[in-house]
């Protein structure tokens, strides 16, 4: 019994270092390599980061205008109604002085 589980760790240690060989000849290679160089990685990520501040910028500023000419458009639309509203508003007001 004490042999079949010695072979059994031994090929158990065999497929184990097989598949570290296989990672490491992979990307995960590449990928740590890459987080060692720490200047680039500051660099590109800084790079990043400028890059993903300067589009939200551009989406905010096009989704703002956006939104500032649908509602401009419904300000015109029902302006006679906005305007009998806020002429409500002013009679209520001189009233109750």
């Amino acid at each position: 019994m004490k042999n079949a589980d010695r072979e059994r760790e031994k090929d158990l240690l065999a497929e184990t270092e097989e598949l570290l060989k296989i990672l490491h000849s992979t990307l995960f290679g590449e990928h740590l390599e890459f987080l060692k160089d720490t200047k680039r990685l500051f660099i590109l990520n800084f790079l990043l980061g400028l890059i993903r501040g300067l589009g939200m910028a551009i989406g905010f500023t096009i989704l703002g205008a956006f939104v500032f000419y649908i509602l401009r458009q419904i300000v015109v639309l029902n302006l006679p109604l906005i305007s009998d509203f806020i002429a409500e508003i002013i009679r209520l007001v001189i009233t109750n002085q």
